[in-house]
């Protein structure tokens, strides 16, 4: 009895242990896609001067892994999603990327979570989805093999995993991943104690129906917005928390209540492109600010569906990244701009009020843009590029370019600048409305002043 006795206490003291070794303190989603950023060395001394004692990147960049040792700052690393089906059917594979990806640097750098691939089921084909399991088991063998335990294995989700997400208590995951991919999945992250890491992101919620989905709930803000959960009796006063939960109660009904959520991304955008609602910096630094205040809350506070329960996180991004593709947020997460200044104060640790903050600029885009906007070419776009991408706009859609033909109302001045403007104003024209975009490979910009000049008019989007 004494020996059952002292057992029991020693699993009680361990999992406390655990537990109390989760940091609720946020850290921070190192992203590289930008060719106008520091190089890693200065990038960490940035971070550190943050406060952040974890980050997550996006592969296993030796010289960040390098400039991390002996640090103290945890660290996420990530296995590329093209790597995935090759490791899952070759352990010898899996070894020998731990050997030259991790065994290196560890223990010096404090790697604790290795998450294979990012987003899969989002930004993959379907015919790489069955090998995301066993590419993880893969892994974690090698990991053994190497008596490595300290690091974490698991993948990061984004809330398209859901079939449905509302109310919370009826959400479900999508019957083509639930039992094929999932239900495996959550098996290996509930025998290996891991995360379900999750990517969530209230701003794409709120701006994709901003007249339903009320903005200070969005940003965690409101003081008279509720919503109560009809099948749970559960009340939400925010839809990050509305968002957690329904992926803890889709878990749940596969049969696995108790995995753990890790946020591997939350933030707001600081800026975007004319037809992007609400992305500015005074809701970026609300919604970053108010999130940190909530996961550092002591005590813990957790989600309506899980009360007291520690949230890891990660915060995307630290910089604003100039070259990562689609729409215009998609290059302005950051905490910070590439020369290292803060877009906005943050204090990871939550303490500071708000009133001790620089005042914020009012925000200007919270209503959808009404008016006429153009798609032109950025200044200082490199010739060649641009001529590919004329090239590429004038060969889609319907006549596109006929007003840039010699002879024609356009065609002067006989710059690749200027018809290659007005063939981005006339394919984004033609093709907004099916997922068209004025990005060309980072070469088009919007612009709400007309570019039109004499009788040279320029095809626009309608807002």
């Amino acid at each position: 009895m004494a020996m059952f006795l002292f057992i029991l206490l020693s699993l009680i003291f361990n999992n406390i242990s655990n537990i109390s070794a989760l940091s609720s303190q946020p850290g921070i989603c190192y992203g590289q896609l930008g060719n106008n950023l520091p190089k890693p060395q200065n990038s960490i001394s940035l971070i550190k001067s943050l406060n952040s004692k974890r980050i997550k990147i996006y592969d296993t960049n030796p010289q960040i892994l390098t400039s991390l040792k002996n640090t103290n700052i945890q660290v996420s690393i990530m296995l590329p999603n093209e790597l995935i089906t090759n490791i899952s059917t070759n352990q010898t594979l899996s070894d020998q990327w731990i050997k030259s990806n991790v065994v290196p640097f560890y223990p010096q750098t404090l790697i604790r979570y290795l998450l294979i691939g990012n987003e899969i089921i989002s930004s993959t084909p379907n015919s790489t989805w069955p090998h995301l399991v066993p590419a993880m088991r893969r892994i974690k063998h090698s990991l053994k093999k190497f008596r490595i335990k300290k690091i974490k294995v698991g993948t990061s989700s984004a809330m398209d995993v859901l079939e449905t997400s509302f109310p919370p208590s009826n959400a479900a995951f999508r019957k083509d991943i639930a039992v094929q991919v999932i239900k495996p999945m959550l098996r290996f992250l509930n025998r290996t104690k891991s995360f379900f890491f999750l990517d969530v992101y209230p701003f794409f919620a709120w701006s994709s129906d901003p007249v339903h989905v009320n903005l200070d709930y969005a940003l965690f803000r409101a003081t008279n917005v509720t919503v109560k959960d009809p099948g749970s009796g559960l009340v939400y006063t925010n839809l990050f928390d509305q968002m957690v939960d329904a992926v803890y109660f889709a878990m749940e009904k596969l049969g696995f209540p108790d995995i753990r959520i890790f946020i591997a991304e939350t933030g707001w955008p600081n800026g975007g492109d004319i037809d992007q609602i609400g992305a500015n910096v005074f809701n970026a630094a609300t919604y970053n600010r108010n999130f940190i205040r909530k996961v550092m809350k002591k005590p813990v506070v957790g989600t309506p569906a899980r009360p007291g329960l520690i949230l890891p996180s990660f915060l995307f991004a630290l910089f604003n990244e100039n070259i990562k593709p689609g729409p215009g947020t998609e290059r302005n997460f950051g905490l910070l701009y590439p020369n290292g200044s803060r877009v906005y104060e943050i204090d990871l640790f939550g303490k500071t009020p708000e009133s001790d903050f620089p005042a914020l600029p009012p925000p200007e885009n919270n209503e959808p843009y009404k008016g006429k906007i153009w798609c032109v070419a950025a200044r200082g776009s490199n010739l060649t590029e641009l001529g590919e991408a004329l090239s590429y706009a004038c060969s889609q859609g319907n006549r596109t370019c006929d007003a840039v033909q010699p002879g024609k109302k356009c065609f002067k001045p006989e710059s690749i600048f200027w018809h290659a403007s007005y063939a981005f104003s006339s394919y984004w024209a033609q093709f907004k409305k099916i997922g068209g975009t004025c990005y060309f490979n980072g070469l088009a910009t919007q612009t709400a002043k007309d570019p039109s000049y004499g009788s040279c008019k320029f095809p626009s989007v309608t807002l």
